[in-house]
């Protein structure tokens, strides 16, 4: 089959868990012998290689900062969807399906757009629908024009993949009426271990620092869990537009010591120091989904997680069986030391769920799922075609 993956961003130039979505289901379909082209934004220097193999990897925006002051900028989307609408315009009859992320919602319309001319069928990822109140809280009057443009694009495809139930039930609110799946996987990994690493006094953090994800709130709770756990530290990997609050905070609680903020490090750097960990803890406010969860739970490592309406992470995690479900970021000491106290038997706990849950939780499972549908669109004409045909 021919098809066109289309996402502003390409993993590893940039880093996210959709980002390696993406660039893992690009190369699995290529191997399987499907002719794979990637529509992205630049992101690596002109005149290199992306070096995705067996996909050609097409940049239709020029490479610029997605981010500014911890929020995604307008003008990058803004391009990229005029991007994608000129490239499909041109080339949209060499595809038989165009697979799209909702974010940034520009070229979703732009495939609305182009395919009134083309018969290829949609297929949109769901990672995320954002709700009203958020809309507002990030875009202030303007947000119920994002929430506008949102329920729009909630109209366009043929089939839906969603990574939650939370988000599968508010894309149904927002009126998608197509078939929607929901994947349970991304983990590209096995059981790390036959059993778990013993835990050492350490809490880590890996990921993007950025508002949704509340970085700096790990700090004083590192700080107020050390009070019951001797020699508690914590790392705290990544990087992003809220890192130097990170510092910051380190500073305030006199932390330097026992709680470092390294950036991104090599990945064995981070390998080592996510199996010997006491536990990962994720402060989010808003996640679609939550891979390193699944990576810790591997390990046998427990996760903490903040209850939240918009935070998907929370239907990964069962609390006292692989972590804890804290009701606030005020409760993640208590959280942390509630892991220490349940000792070994939590981390033996947390690696037996992941075992039963392996299979459904696997890159693989859902790269499967994906295939399947493509094969059943090859069968399949498009909802505009088959809404246009007579009776």
């Amino acid at each position: 089959m021919r098809l066109c993956i289309v996402y502003d961003c390409l993993y590893p130039h940039t880093v996210g868990g959709a980002e390696r979505w993406y660039r893992n289901l690009a190369e699995r379909l290529a191997s399987e012998g499907h002719e794979v082209t990637y529509l992205t934004l630049r992101q690596w220097p002109r005149g290199g290689d992306p070096a995705v193999d067996g996909v050609s990897v097409v940049p239709v925006g020029p490479r610029m900062a997605l981010y500014a002051k911890g929020r995604r900028r307008i003008g990058p989307p803004v391009l990229f969807g005029v991007g994608v609408l000129l490239h499909l315009l041109v080339h949209g009859g060499r595809y038989d399906v165009v697979h799209s992320a909702s974010f940034p919602y520009f070229s979703v319309l732009a495939i609305a757009v182009a395919r009134t001319l083309h018969r290829f069928r949609v297929i949109i990822d769901w990672h995320e629908v954002w709700s009203r109140d958020y809309w507002r809280e990030y875009l202030g009057r303007a947000g119920g024009l994002g929430a506008a443009v949102q329920r729009v694009c909630a109209h366009v495809g043929d089939y839906a993949f969603c990574f939650s139930r939370l988000h599968a039930a508010r894309l149904r609110d927002e009126g998608f009426r197509a078939p929607i799946a929901v994947l349970e996987g991304e983990y590209a990994g096995g059981v790390e271990r036959a059993e778990p690493h013993p835990a050492e006094p350490v809490v880590v953090f890996a990921g993007r620092h950025i508002p949704e994800k509340r970085v700096p709130v790990l700090v004083p709770a590192i700080a107020r869990a050390r009070e019951e756990i001797p020699g508690l530290c914590g790392e705290i990997y990544g990087d992003g537009p809220e890192r130097a609050r990170v510092a910051e905070a380190i500073d305030e609680c006199d932390a330097t010591d026992y709680i470092s903020a390294p950036g991104f490090v090599d990945a064995d750097v981070l390998e080592r120091a996510l199996t010997s960990a006491l536990c990962f803890v994720l402060p989010s406010r808003r996640e679609g989904y939550g891979l390193v969860i699944i990576e810790s739970s591997a390990r046998g490592v427990p996760s903490v997680v903040v209850q939240s309406p918009d935070n998907a992470a929370t239907e990964l995690v069962e609390d006292g069986v692989n972590g804890v479900v804290a009701a606030s970021v005020a409760d993640i000491a208590d959280a942390i030391v509630r892991i220490h106290r349940a000792g070994p038997q939590l981390r033996q706990s947390t690696l037996e769920w992941f075992r039963r849950k392996e299979g459904r939780l696997s890159l693989e499972r859902s790269l499967e799922i994906v295939t399947r549908e493509y094969q059943a669109s090859a069968r399949t004409p498009p909802a505009s075609v088959a809404r246009s045909r007579p009776n």
